[in-house]
């Protein structure tokens, strides 16, 4: 006779595996990243995740010693977290425009077939995320984000710039965010997706720390920056055989 599922059962946690970033001061890289080995609370509601956040954070404690680990995403329960969300976190353009770093990513996209769309740089953030014409309009070839062109590689360059220039011009959040040692995001899957606001994140803390924020709007002196110190989150998951 077959067995029915009680609907009140509960799911049994899954066991999974998620990137920790943190910043460098006197090594080769600006950011370390290192994959964490967690039990994953399954469900979508707030409490479940935060549960997953909790024992993930417990880890990174336990295997490097860290007091001060911040969880990006919104349900991290930490007033920080909202602020440093790509959703969120405004830069500042030339003629005193503001836009999102995620409204600026998404909008500054060229594909085979079309693009940039920059009708998305004045939409709802999530909206802008999930346009369908990011999808649909073939590859992805280059960003054009106020005339200014970036190249596909290295990868996540044009979208840390994006980031790390947001955060040095949001000032008033340098104190708080200089106090912690690592940075995840529990939303963010290195097998779909490559960009990572945790990870430009923690990139911006290493270079703050070594004095090396000035000129970064610089396009130029950004890029050097990737190959002065290596900086590649793509090659550390690649590596591991997470991407």
């Amino acid at each position: 006779m077959e067995q029915r599922q009680n609907p009140m059962q509960q799911t049994p946690d899954a066991v999974e595996h998620r990137p920790v970033f943190m910043p460098r001061v006197t090594s080769d890289n600006l950011v370390k990243t290192d994959m964490v080995r967690f039990e994953r609370h399954v469900g979508f509601a707030s409490r479940q995740k935060k549960k997953s956040i909790n024992d993930m954070h417990q880890v990174i404690r336990k295997k490097y010693g860290f007091s001060h680990v911040l969880e990006l995403s919104s349900k991290s329960g930490n007033k920080l977290s909202f602020p440093l969300s790509p959703l969120s976190l405004k830069l500042t353009s030339d003629d005193g425009s503001q836009y999102s770093v995620e409204n600026a990513f998404q909008s500054s996209m060229i594909f085979e077939d079309g693009g940039p769309y920059t009708d998305l740089l004045s939409a709802p953030p999530r909206q802008a995320k999930k346009d369908e014409r990011l999808i649909t309009s073939g590859e992805l070839i280059g960003y054009n984000y106020f005339g200014m062109e970036w190249s596909v590689e290295p990868l996540t360059t044009f979208y840390d710039w994006l980031y790390v220039n947001a955060l040095k011009q949001n000032t008033q959040l340098h104190e708080e965010v200089m106090q912690y040692q690592a940075f995840t995001d529990l939303e963010f899957n290195p097998k779909k997706s490559i960009h990572s606001a945790a990870y430009a994140l923690a990139m911006f803390v290493a270079l703050n720390k070594r004095e090396l924020l000035d000129n970064v709007e610089d396009p130029m002196v950004f890029f050097n920056l990737y190959h002065e110190f290596k900086v590649s989150n793509t090659e550390n998951l690649l590596e591991a055989g997470w991407v």
